[in-house]
């Protein structure tokens, strides 16, 4: 399709003339089929021309340009337009930029997506609350993608345990990708899979994700859950998609706007105020809290703590001696381990949980213990399994 022949709508603002802007709207190559009005005063005298119908959204077009510009739409809120574009599946162009939306490969079977704002939000932990869920009465596959995914999808149909993890550390992969941490926690098959990159709106650089997708499809569960990676958004289309988010400043930041659009229900792993995000959508906001699960009993024992980030664990049933929340530093989490003495060590299956921590466990006698964050819906607020419930019952079969 030539330029001229594409439909677009353009975003103007009344700071500037309306004569500036019908002439820039005729000077420019695409076929305008309409102008939303974005604010702005001063310039406006009433009854203004703008060569083409003013209108209240995207219908029609095939393009959107953006011809306004401060005071009126600032970073902020350019982002917020670009978002409602991308969600509707249009580019967004500006004098000096372009965003084009993600795209997402068709999958046959019924489907769901679980997505972040960012790292370290909860997000694994949500998915696998919802594939534990879920799985109660339906059989269920995760595809997991990471950026220390295997070159090939694999698939872990058998749980995984601390000593698996090791030797599959020793052989020199990574042994808490989030598929595996999925599986050992879940109890369900994952398949994973690897990305690099990230956009701003989600969509990755590269990926094997297809292919995991054929490989869950081939298995023929009654629903597949995607998990993404960080802000990155697993490049398949799904029934319904759940995004997960620390704050409500973070789901409506830069371009997240796009992923709450795109999403059916939003969980917030701490203290997100729902009004910002319904100011965006009108959407389900669960409050959640994460916390940690030891898979076996700590019985007392003198404990280690070793998590990512900030995990309570007064109500763990071991005596805490220490806790490192540096898995993701390796430097200073040998240097926490240097400086620890314990009977257990109690560890998210992340970062450098098996490489460095296990390692660590197993030269030194030490019980080795694996922990679960356990995904706790707030009193009196909406509840998680409820929504989840309410969200799949429409399209996913039992």
């Amino acid at each position: 399709m030539a330029v001229e022949d594409v439909r677009a709508v353009a975003l103007i603002d009344g700071e500037h003339y309306a004569e500036v802007v019908r002439d820039a709207l005729a000077a420019l190559p695409y076929d305008f089929v309409g102008a939303i009005l974005v604010g702005g005063t001063e310039k406006l005298r009433g009854g203004e021309d703008y060569g083409v119908p003013l209108v209240e959204d995207f219908d029609g077009a095939d393009v959107v340009v953006d011809l306004s510009d401060e005071p009126v739409l600032g970073p902020a809120e350019r982002m917020r337009w670009a978002s409602r574009a991308l969600a509707a599946g249009l580019p967004y162009v500006g004098a000096d930029f372009r965003f084009d939306p993600p795209s997402y490969a068709p999958f046959p079977l019924p489907s769901l997506a679980v997505i972040g704002t960012g790292k370290r939000v909860g997000k694994t932990a949500v998915s696998s609350h919802v594939a534990r869920l879920l799985a109660r009465d339906r059989e269920v596959v995760v595809v997991a993608m990471g950026r220390g995914g295997p070159a090939t999808p694999e698939v872990a149909d058998v749980r995984p345990t601390a000593d698996s993890l090791l030797e599959l550390s020793r052989s020199g992969r990574h042994a808490a990708s989030d598929y595996l941490e999925i599986a050992a926690i879940a109890g369900v098959v994952t398949v994973g899979c690897r990305r690099a990159g990230g956009g701003l709106a989600g969509q990755v650089f590269e990926s094997n994700v297809l292919e995991g997708a054929r490989i869950a499809a081939e298995l023929r569960p009654d629903l597949v859950i995607f998990d993404g990676s960080g802000a990155a958004i697993p490049p398949v289309e799904v029934d319904r998609r759940i995004l997960v988010a620390r704050t409500d400043r973070d789901a409506t930041a830069y371009l997240n706007p796009y992923r709450v659009l795109v999403s059916d229900l939003v969980v917030f792993v701490g203290d997100g105020d729902p009004g910002p995000i319904r100011a965006v959508k009108d959407i389900p906001v669960v409050r959640v809290e994460l916390r940690l699960a030891p898979v076996e009993p700590l019985a007392g024992r003198r404990t280690a703590v070793f998590t990512t980030g900030p995990a309570p664990t007064e109500h763990l049933d071991g005596e805490i001696v220490a806790v490192s929340r540096n898995l993701a530093h390796r430097e200073r989490l040998r240097e926490d381990l240097a400086a620890v003495e314990a009977d257990v060590y109690l560890v998210e299956i992340k970062a450098a949980a098996i490489d460095v921590v296990a390692e660590a466990a197993r030269e030194r006698g030490v019980a080795l213990v694996l922990a679960a964050n356990e995904v706790v819906s707030r009193p009196g607020e909406l509840d998680l399994d409820d929504e989840v419930a309410k969200l799949v019952r429409p399209a996913v079969r039992a």
